[in-house]
């Protein structure tokens, strides 16, 4: 079976990883700060907080943000639950944007037309997460410029797109953002097995956020409440979470990082095969914008047909040839428990038409010219069948 994506492991990686087995330390030690080093440099951010989740991440984003009861979050319904979960933990209220069905990504047409009718509502967002929807950036100074009309706050949920490009500056800088947020996972751009990073240019921000992933407890004399006991004193002076890293899976993460822009080049010249291939389809393409430059985490093509019986005839026919193709995602909204706090179909109809035809196909580095030629041919013919 040809998995739609897997981890990429070298010798290297293997190293780094029984180096650090073979240290003193192996949850709290050396590699973590590395590894965060690594991340912000690269994304030239200020700074950056390695957690073991990208869910954690935007978890402790939202708290650092003191989003909570009484305050309300927006996203996209086109993410993984996690995006919206993240609010509901703080005890706050979660609404969604309908997407651009060209992008895939948070519609800044819905965006704006949405706050103007809270603002008279007197209901607007404290928080705005936007999602960067298979690796392609949201038009992120659009956004930047709605939340200083607007006073909302702004969590850019890049969980995909690590190695990619918005304006030229990479996705991460949070030149138009308070906080960004990566995942890890086996499946992502880099992997630290499961694994993710908040990053932010504000200090404040960052030294909650590095609180709130410890339990809520610091051992800096600066910020200390009390006086100094001696070297073993600490303070808990937040409730915080246990979300640290391990150094295991910061020397995974530390390791991947140096073939990231191979791995997104490669991840670009397979889309570039698809689409070569796969033009002349009756179908939707992945949306290309000057200005972006997508890390490629998922290759998603749309049919064009209304029923979502075709998706589900293509997709049985595809698994049935060894072909692992995916839905991503279901809209959050349509999630039972989400319809059990009111939300319904027909809410975001962008959002549920593409869910009705998205299809993820295949797309990770190792995947050979000669399999996206098998796939883009199976693809084909699943289009004629009957269904």
């Amino acid at each position: 079976m040809i998995p739609y994506g897997r981890q990429d492991i070298s010798a290297a990686d293997i190293d780094a990883v029984v180096s650090v087995l073979k240290s003193d330390f192996l949850t709290q030690g050396p590699v973590v700060p590395l590894f965060e080093d690594e991340v912000k440099n690269f994304c030239g951010a200020s700074h950056s907080v390695a957690v073991n989740s990208a869910t954690s991440a935007l978890h402790i984003a939202c708290l650092a943000l003191d989003l909570g009861p009484g305050d309300i979050m927006w996203t996209s319904p086109i993410s993984f639950v996690a995006s919206s979960n993240s609010a509901l933990y703080c005890g706050a209220t979660v609404d969604f944007v309908d997407i651009d069905f060209n992008t895939n990504n948070m519609s800044i047409e819905a965006l704006k037309a949405k706050l103007q009718k809270a603002k008279k509502a007197g209901s607007l967002p404290k928080v705005v997460m936007p999602v960067h929807m298979g690796g392609r950036s949201c038009c992120m100074e659009d956004i930047y410029q709605l939340s200083k009309e607007f006073n909302f706050r702004i969590i850019e949920d890049a969980s995909h797109a690590i190695g990619g490009k918005y304006l030229g500056k990479p996705v991460g800088s949070c030149q138009f953002s308070d906080i960004t947020v990566f995942s890890f996972h086996p499946v992502k751009i880099i992997t630290t097995g499961e694994g993710g990073v908040a990053l932010t240019n504000d200090k404040t921000l960052y030294e909650r956020m590095n609180i709130l992933r410890s339990h809520g407890v610091t051992r800096n004399k600066e910020i200390m409440t009390r006086a100094n006991e001696g070297d073993w004193y600490y303070e808990q002076i937040d409730l915080g979470l246990n979300y640290r890293m391990t150094e295991m899976q910061a020397a995974l993460g530390l390791s991947q990082m140096s073939r990231l822009d191979t791995f997104v080049e490669e991840r670009n010249k397979l889309a570039l095969s698809y689409h070569d291939r796969l033009s002349d389809l009756v179908i939707s393409l992945p949306y290309e914008t000057l200005g972006i430059y997508s890390s490629y985490h998922l290759y998603i093509v749309k049919l064009h047909s209304k029923s979502p019986a075709q998706r589900k005839t293509v997709f049985e026919f595809m698994r049935a040839n060894d072909v692992a193709v995916n839905v991503h995602y279901i809209p959050i909204h349509l999630q039972p428990y989400y319809g059990n706090m009111g939300f319904h179909r027909g809410q975001f109809p962008e959002a549920e038409l593409y869910y009705d035809g998205a299809l993820s196909l295949p797309l990770y580095p190792g995947l050979t010219e000669a399999l996206v030629d098998k796939i883009s041919a199976l693809l084909s013919e699943s289009l004629m069948l009957d269904y």
